[in-house]
């Protein structure tokens, strides 16, 4: 179980970190039509922040366990760690249009392949298993709830203002990519 924790404290560091990187380094630039996104970063970098750290303190505090057995520990752990590495993954493989903010590019397209072609934000869902995998790994329903449920409505509000950017920029091409893909998990949402 000690190598356990060790592996949950390092990927822990490994999500702020690289969270923190992307928000620094990946931001629009000043030619980009970046006036649509609405604070919906600073939203994410509130709910994330404050979701792990009253899932954790929560964890301490109370005892409501979803399971008796340690197996959802690893299981938390192996979806934190898919979604950190998925998301970079995804990040990179749209290379110069992903921006932290919600934002369009000049030659702005839209990505139809890879998880594009069954979800319009991947890199969104795969956060969300990283926030998931927090809640399972403390192993506490309340953490579970705290860890998922801000990132989450955070995230849906993103999407909302984002999806309005990309119908306004690409219109009726947008909109039957949209009938045609789900928002988060692969034919059902």
């Amino acid at each position: 179980m000690n190598t356990l924790h060790t592996l949950f404290a390092i990927s822990m560091a490994a999500w702020f970190i690289s969270e923190f990187f992307y928000k620094n380094k990946l931001k629009s630039s000043k030619d980009d039509k970046k006036d649509k996104d609405k604070s919906t970063l600073n939203i994410l970098w509130l709910a994330i922040p404050f979701s792990i750290g009253t899932a954790v303190v929560c964890s301490y505090e109370t005892h409501f366990p979803i399971v008796e057995e340690n197996w959802i520990m690893y299981l938390g752990e192996l979806f934190i760690i898919l979604g950190i590495v998925v998301r970079y993954i995804i990040i990179r493989s749209l290379g110069k249009f992903f921006t932290v903010d919600v934002t369009i590019k000049e030659d702005h397209t839209i990505k139809r392949e890879g998880f594009y072609k069954y979800m319009r934000h991947p890199s969104y869902a795969f956060s969300l298993l990283t926030s998931l995998g927090l809640g399972l790994y403390l192993n506490n329903w309340w953490s579970l709830i705290l860890a998922f449920l801000p990132p989450f409505l955070a995230f849906a509000y993103r999407i909302k203002v984002e999806e309005k950017a990309f119908v306004e920029q690409f219109g009726d091409e947008y909109l039957e990519y949209r009938k045609n893909t789900k928002k988060l998990i692969p034919f059902i949402y």
